[in-house]
């Protein structure tokens, strides 16, 4: 008796405490029984005091063990067999649905809801809903709190069925909502992005990086396009983006292969397989402006396909050296015109040998950024060993000096002279070369010589009177007065191309110079635009700061009229206004290019059609403007009409 009293006990307490002890085994011995009797009455006691003070029933914790055990095993069944019957789901779905509630059950779920409607009604949504429903007849506020609870998402983690398949699934931060307003599964949320995704118009590609910085690029180089390009610059454009596929260029005309060699270059793709597309025996001339990438026996390669070249071209050269050179001479190669940049490793030797074997067939030197070699000696030999050389250039030659000038003054046949000395040199000197070279010269450039005076101009004033193309700049010494001279009744015609670009004075702190203009300002301007703006095509003029506001007015006041003028370089002169720049337009109709980089003043402007504005910040909008140029410009009280 004592033992089916116990036996009884024990069942019962295991029945009750079944959800938070778990299920103990019914094998369980006979001589074990009262130990456990035992421990489950002192669980049970302090357990039940437990749930009775939080409203929770043992009974109520087991029923929802179990009935979520079975649901999870429906769920098992229901994957395992997806061609279950209809009939045996709603089966399912009524025994689902006869469940009977217990009384506890309902009065805690009666607490929760009346809970959130509370907290529903405290809400703004709440408010902005009941204030809408009031223009509803028949509007019930409860009515709203109940929508709006029905609506309410789960929180993350906890269980919620999936609108479309039904699948239950535990909600996270990333659940997205069906088209009813309720939770999808994972697999639901994909094939609905997906389908998104697939109706969902495809957006306008904005403008790359790539194509701004193009752009940007051509309107630097003075280059405007509307509409397509032409077939022949779409082939040139595509050949260099598949270069490395190309094999041969067949017999593409010399003019597309400078175009090929200037883009490849530009990219920095010129190598020893890249060089072999350009070289064909048939060939006289060849330009390479990046030889960075190539060697010695690339540069002798040149020579070997190529024996009877008369133009030679190379920029960046750095791995030019005297190997090359007596390759040149032993051959007997016929260049008549030489231009090479940064060939620092040819020594002073070299270049004297060479002068003195080669040097009577050259017409044409160029040399520049030599900081190692290409001494005043050698530049003796070059005098010596060249009597036909019409056109020298030698810029940023850091060994030359007075010698070197004064060697130069012997060759009697120059025509084209640039000059740009690292190393200071005398104004007698600069004299004494304009006035032995200058009266068969077609173009002086004179850049950066700080010692040069107004005697120098009077001397340019003196001797040339047959200069196309006129550059002296970077100079702190002379005179507006000299300018105005150089320029008043020359018998020199009218210049095409002139920079006078950084010609002030330096002492910046006297904003408006000294009584006296140092550089090139009002009055030489005017002179110069009198003298050559019939024939003017490019001008540059840029931080000569001492030209006045009325004095570029005069000049260019819509009236008068420069026809032949195409570019023109006005960075940094602060007195330019958006009026003196749209009579600009009007008086040069054939401007392309206008460079205006610090011209703060010039805003809202109005661009011809073809024509490249640069360097406007404020005027970045209407950078190129297509259509008629008709238009206005409002500044303050002055209407300019276009």
């Amino acid at each position: 008796m004592p033992s089916t009293r116990g036996e009884t006990l024990r069942k019962t307490l295991s029945r009750n405490c079944a959800g938070v002890l778990g299920r103990r085994e019914e094998s369980t011995s006979r001589d074990d029984v009262q130990p456990q009797i035992a421990f489950a009455a002192r669980s049970q006691s302090a357990l039940t005091d437990f749930l009775a003070s939080n409203n929770i029933s043992a009974v109520q914790i087991r029923d929802e063990y179990e009935r979520r055990r079975q649901t999870a095993q429906r769920q098992e069944a229901h994957n395992a067999a997806p061609a279950a019957t209809a009939e045996e789901e709603e089966e399912e779905e009524e025994e689902e649905e006869g469940r009977v509630e217990t009384v506890e059950q309902k009065r805690r779920r009666k607490r929760k809801e009346e809970a959130a409607i509370a907290k529903i009604k405290q809400s703004k949504a709440y408010q902005k809903r009941k204030i809408q429903n009031n223009d509803e007849p028949g509007g019930d506020d409860d009515e709203i709190a109940w929508d709006m609870y029905a609506k309410s998402k789960p929180l993350p983690g906890q269980l919620e069925n999936c609108e479309l398949c039904e699948k239950r699934f535990t909600v996270t931060a990333y659940s997205k909502t069906g088209p009813d307003g309720g939770l999808l599964c994972a697999k639901c949320s994909k094939a609905q992005e997906a389908e998104r995704k697939k109706d969902a118009k495809p957006k306008k590609q904005a403008a790359s990086r790539d194509k701004r910085r193009k752009t940007q690029s051509n309107l630097l180089d003075g280059i405007v396009r509307h509409g397509s390009k032409t077939l022949q610059e779409l082939c040139v454009e595509k050949v260099a983006d598949n270069i490395n596929d190309v094999d041969d260029f067949g017999d593409l005309p010399q003019a597309l292969l400078d175009r090929l060699s200037q883009i490849l270059s530009k990219r920095r793709v010129i190598t020893s397989r890249t060089l072999d597309l350009f070289i064909r025996s048939d060939l006289d001339s060849i330009s390479v402006y990046d030889c960075g990438k190539l060697e010695v026996s690339d540069f002798l390669k040149i020579f070997s396909i190529i024996p009877k070249v008369e133009s030679l071209s190379l920029r960046n050269a750095g791995q030019f050296k005297d190997e090359v050179l007596d390759y040149m001479l032993e051959r007997h190669v016929p260049i008549q015109h030489l231009q090479l940049e940064a060939a620092n490793l040819v020594t002073d030797a070299k270049w004297r040998e060479y002068f003195s074997k080669a040097g009577h067939r050259l017409e044409s030197l160029k040399l520049s950024w030599l900081d190692y070699s290409m001494d005043d000696e050698s530049i003796s030999h070059l005098v010596n060993g060249c009597p036909k050389l019409k056109r020298l250039k030698l810029k940023k030659c850091f060994r030359l000096g007075d010698a070197s000038l004064e060697a130069l003054s012997q060759l009697k046949h120059l025509e084209y002279l640039s000059l740009r000395f690292i190393t200071p040199t005398t104004m007698e000197s600069l004299k004494h070369l304009i006035h032995s070279v200058g009266k068969s010269l077609r173009t002086l450039s004179l850049e950066k010589f700080d010692n040069a005076d107004d005697e120098v101009l009077a001397e340019i004033h003196s001797t040339c009177g047959s200069l196309s193309k006129l550059r002296f700049c970077e100079n702190d010494y002379c005179t507006d007065r000299a300018f105005c001279a150089l320029f008043t009744e020359w018998r020199n015609p009218p210049l095409s191309h002139v920079d006078l670009s950084s010609n002030r004075d330096l002492d910046y702190t006297r904003p408006d110079g000294p009584e006296d203009p140092i550089g090139l300002a009002s009055d030489g301007f005017k002179a110069l635009m009198t003298h050559s703006g019939s024939k003017l095509e490019r001008l540059d003029i840029s931080s000569c700061r001492h030209i006045t506001q009325e004095a570029l007015a005069e000049v260019f006041d819509g009236v008068k009229q420069y026809p032949s003028l195409r570019e023109i370089n006005i960075s940094f002169l602060t007195n330019i206004d958006t009026v003196i720049v749209a009579s600009m337009f009007r008086s040069c109709p054939a401007m392309a290019k206008v460079t205006g980089f610090g011209c703060f003043d010039v805003v809202d402007i109005m661009v011809p059609p073809g024509m490249a504005l640069i360097g406007i910040p404020n005027a970045l909008e209407s950078i190129v403007q297509e259509g008629e140029y008709m238009g206005s410009i409002e500044m303050s009280d002055t209407k300019v009409i276009l």
